[in-house]
């Protein structure tokens, strides 16, 4: 076993990987997007589809005296698969490049070329092989991120320019949201945020928000889409909901304390891309804020309280 893992750790410094991804956790996951077990030769190696959790079961399973905690999931994905993805070692969901970010039917393949390298491992024709992948890795990133941006949902704003967002329902409900919520409900506004489950794209005015006597992190708890309606001098905090709840009572409270400092009143918006999915969460929308559905553009559902669309 030990001996499978120093092997490993050879290789990701023989490809040149830096040195946070030459540690015994990145060991484990090339073992197991390889499917490599302590006995089984490098040159038996193969190409399995493989989620976060089966790396790691798969790790606890052949290598290791205690499985790893759950909260290692994002460990892993952060600190090894990431950078595995960067150097053209594993594809990210290569069986649907357009699958969500957050889906939890993520998956990864070691490459086609890297399958080819590690396959000869121990052999004469090492040092060959390792040339070619290191002549090829550059490439190979530029290529796979290329799939991937392919497959981003593009968002339009106010200056004409595009921001694109991760692919997946969430990210096509918030561009819905920005493209036809916006100007019907708040004509002539600016888009101050629009997050993304990617976490490294979004828009963010931050200075447009300072104007407003806000600063906030944006890797806080922000609202999905945050719209200044500049006639009015309000802002619309809105979520947008797919699979996770909407602005139910604690989350109002959050975005209320978080967006205390604002001279723009607030109002709070929930958007469903449809009535049915809506549905499920009646019970749980807070009183004072609205709802918008995506496939009945034209219609606002309003929460109670003595306005429709306006702060309180």
């Amino acid at each position: 076993m030990q001996r499978k893992v120093k092997e490993a750790r050879q290789i990701l410094v023989d490809v040149g990987m830096p040195p946070a991804q030459q540690n015994e956790r990145s060991a484990l996951c090339l073992l197991a997007i390889a499917s490599i077990t302590p006995r089984k030769r490098w040159q038996d190696a193969s190409s399995p589809l493989i989620g976060i959790t089966p790396i790691m079961n798969f790790a606890a399973k052949h290598y290791m005296k205690k499985p790893y905690a759950p909260n290692t999931r994002e460990t892993i994905r952060r600190q090894t698969m990431h950078q595995f993805c960067d150097a053209g070692l594993s594809r990210y969901n290569p069986d649907e490049p357009g699958r969500p970010v957050n889906s939890p039917y993520a998956v990864y393949q070691i490459s086609s070329e890297a399958l080819s390298m590690i396959r000869a491992f121990g052999s004469s024709h090492w040092v060959e092989a390792l040339k070619l992948f290191r002549k090829q890795r550059k490439s190979l990133a530029e290529q796979y991120a290329a799939e991937r941006e392919s497959k981003l949902v593009p968002l339009k704003v106010a200056d004409g320019s595009e921001v694109k967002l991760s692919p997946g329902e969430h990210s096509e409900l918030i561009r819905q949201i920005v493209e036809v919520f916006g100007p019907r409900y708040a004509p002539g506004g600016t888009l101050v945020y629009a997050g993304d489950t990617g976490a490294k794209r979004s828009h963010f005015e931050e200075e447009a928000l300072a104007r407003l006597g806000v600063t906030v992190d944006r890797h806080g708890k922000m609202p999905d889409v945050v719209i200044h309606y500049t006639d009015k001098n309000w802002l619309l905090l809105c979520e947008a909901v797919t699979s996770h709840g909407p602005v139910d009572g604690k989350r109002r409270g959050e975005l209320k304390q978080l967006f205390k400092a604002s001279t723009a009143g607030l109002v709070y918006v929930t958007a469903f891309p449809t009535r049915a999915i809506m549905s499920r969460y009646l019970g749980d929308i807070a009183w004072e804020s609205e709802v918008w559905c995506a496939e009945e553009p034209t219609h606002l559902i309003h929460f109670n309280g003595e306005r429709f669309l306006g702060p309180y």
